[in-house]
């Protein structure tokens, strides 16, 4: 199945596929290991559900969920 970033299921490791980000954020996101083909893992939600915190490449990374419905995962 494929999905964003945003909705993979917590504790459900998913396979990014595609970042359809331009700019400045698309360097910060393959600067900090949002790679194609790299697994990730969301891990925890914020209160308001606005933030999102993903274990990827042995590192836990916060997201605002703008940022990670950009980002294409697959999953089984």
């Amino acid at each position: 199945m494929e999905t964003t970033l945003d909705k993979l299921p917590l504790n459900k490791k998913g396979i990014i596929k595609k970042i359809d980000v331009l700019g400045s954020t698309r360097r910060r996101l393959l600067d900090l290991g949002f790679i194609k083909n790299t697994n990730i893992i969301p891990v925890l939600d914020s209160f308001s559900k606005g933030v999102r915190a993903f274990y990827i490449r042995g590192t836990l990374i916060a997201l605002r969920n703008e940022d990670s419905s950009l980002i294409k995962v697959s999953f089984k």
